[in-house]
Parts: structure tokens; sequence; C-alpha cells
């Protein structure tokens, strides 16, 4: 693919990082307060892994970080006022109002799975479609663009949820995920996508800091599905318009550990005849912990698989030997920090 040199507004980005970061970092104390009050608490239960009862609707102040950024950034980006991203912001208000009463009343799967339905249809109806046409196949597939648009939002929305079983796994792994998208659509040229996803990495860094293991509060589904849908819709103004033919491998690469851990489950389940969106012990953090890992120590492992997966995605569509060797020199070195932080645990 060829790569193209676009003007940004490096500022721009920088400052809806920060802006992102400090409101979420500044909320969550009263996300926290927040949970208590209107009962949104995860207490212990088998499958979990708290032994005390926590707030879970930490993800109040990832949204703040990430909305009111994108308030303030608006009178500095056109494409902030038009209808595709009203369309997005309405969906996004679907997906918190949500989150926040399953957080409170533990909705049904079927409830909750009709109202993203609800919230991805006014995506693809207000212009913001996976464009099939594109790509190097018959035309006639363009009619599938709206179903693949619908089906890859709710997707991507469930899988970020579903990794959200492990005290700051969600908030970092999404981290990781919008610094790899951001990267990529700064290549491709599309400064929206940039920005939103910097505001995201902003809030998600933010917010772990009071998520990280020992947590002292929880995104919950407030936070969870929130962060999927705008990592999905994000994708689809950034990745999906830009690579033809590579968008879903590059796609699907950064944001690999939500969705094959989302992928297996389904298959899990229904290979045991279980509800395909019930709750099990069978994730990859699951497995981890009952292999003898700790928290942090599961939580750093699965950082660098999502780290890996979301470099790879970059280096096809870069396609430069030098990035190669970069990208390879900067895995050797994570791997050594690993090793000394595993030893010195151990040795603990």
């Amino acid at each position: 693919m060829e790569i193209f040199v676009y003007e940004h507004n490096w500022l721009l980005y920088i400052a809806a990082f920060a802006c992102a970061f400090g409101i979420c970092l500044l909320t969550t104390p009263f996300a926290k307060r927040m949970s208590i009050k209107l009962g949104a608490i995860d207490y212990p239960k088998k499958r979990g892994l708290h032994k005390e009862p926590i707030p879970r609707m930490g993800g109040l102040a990832i949204i703040l970080g990430f909305v009111v950024t994108m308030l303030i950034l608006s009178p500095f980006k056109e494409e902030i006022r038009t209808i595709e991203f009203a369309g997005f912001i309405a969906g996004a208000l679907i997906i918190v109002v949500l989150g926040m009463l399953d957080d409170i009343y533990q909705l049904s799967a079927k409830i909750k799975i009709s109202v993203q339905i609800l919230a991805a249809f006014i995506v693809v109806l207000t212009g913001t479609t996976i464009d099939l046409v594109t790509w190097p196949i018959p035309a006639y597939l363009d009619g599938f663009s709206g179903p693949f648009t619908v089906f890859w939002i709710i997707g991507v929305t469930n899988a970020v949820n579903i990794i959200d079983g492990v005290d700051g796994l969600a908030a970092g792994v999404s981290s990781i995920c919008a610094t790899c998208i951001m990267i990529l659509c700064i290549l491709t040229g599309s400064p929206l996508a940039v920005a939103l996803m910097a505001a995201l990495a902003g809030s998600c860094l933010g917010f772990l800091p009071r998520n990280f293991n020992p947590a002292e509060i929880i995104m919950g589904d407030t936070g969870a599905t929130f962060l999927g849908y705008v990592l999905a819709v994000s994708s689809i103004l950034g990745v999906f318009k830009s690579y033809a033919l590579l968008a879903v491998l590059i796609a699907v690469l950064c944001l690999a550990l939500p969705i094959l851990d989302t992928t297996f489950a389904m298959v899990r389940r229904a290979i045991n005849r279980k509800p395909i969106m019930g709750a099990d012990r069978g994730h990859l953090h699951h497995r981890l912990i009952d292999r003898g890992y700790n928290q942090k120590q599961t939580v750093l492992i699965l950082y660098t698989i999502s780290a890996i997966s979301g470099l790879s995605a970059i280096l096809i569509a870069v396609r430069n030997i030098y990035a190669i060797a970069v990208a390879g020199v900067f895995f050797l070195a994570l791997l050594s920090i690993l090793y000394v932080y595993k030893k010195r645990v151990s040795e603990n």
C-alpha cells in the first residue's frame, strides 16, 4: 500500500489526549461516588476475582473525558459538525444509557443486543458504513455494507466488554488498540478518527491509576461497551475507508485480543450447548490466572499480546523494512522487561 503524506494538526491531537486524560483522572472519584449512590456495585461471585464489593460504574469518567474533549475540539474540526458524527454521538448515548442500566439492574442479554442493534443502525443510517464496493469483489455485495457494519459494531462492542474481567485489562488493551488505530489513521489521513482515538487513549490511561490491580473501581458495562463502540466506529472511519481488501485483516489485528477471545468463547459455549451470551471462566485471562499467574502478570501478558498484534497490523500497512526492524527491537526490549518483572515477582 502506498503511504501518502498528509497535513495533521499534531498540537490538536496532543491536546485531545492530554485533555481526555486529565478529565478522566479528575472525574474518576465522582464516578465512584455515583456508582455507590446508584447501587451500581459489583459483588463477589463465583467466577469473579474480587473478594470485596467494588463500584462498577467507573466508565462514567472515561465517557466524560472523551465527550468533554470532543466538545472542546468541535470549534476546531469541521468533521465534528456533520450528520455522520451526530449519528455516532446518538449511538454512543444509547450505548451509555444501556450500560448504566445494566450496571444497576443487570439486564438480560436479549435486551442488550436489541438496543445495541438500534445504536448500530443509527450509525449506518447517518452515513457511516463499511464500503464493501471499494474492494476488488463483485459490486452486488454493496448491499451487505449496512448489515456488515452493524455486525462489526455489535461484535467489537461486546468483545471489549467480555475481556473486562481483570483489573486494568479492558482499559489498558483499549488504549493499546486506540493507539494502533490512531497510527493507521495518521498514515491514511483520517484526522477525525485520529482525534477520536487520541481522546479515547487518553481517557483509558486516565482511568488506569484507580483501575489497575488492586482496583478501587471498575468500568462496568457503562465503560466497556462504550470503549468497544468507539473503537468499532472509529476503525470504520479510518481503517476500513483506506485499506481496501486488507482492511478486515488490519482491523482485526488491531483488535485481535478482544475479538479472538469473544470468538473462542462463543464457539466454546456452542459446543457445550450453553447460552452464547452467558458467562463462564473460560476466557484467556481466567485461564492464565488458573495457571498460577496473578492479576498483574496476567494483565501485562495480555497487554503484550495486544501490542504485538496491533504493531503487526501497522507493519502490514506500512510494508517498510525499517519499521519492521524497529518493531523487532521493541519486542525484544519488551520481552526483556517482562522477564525481569516476572523474575522479581517470583523472588518476592
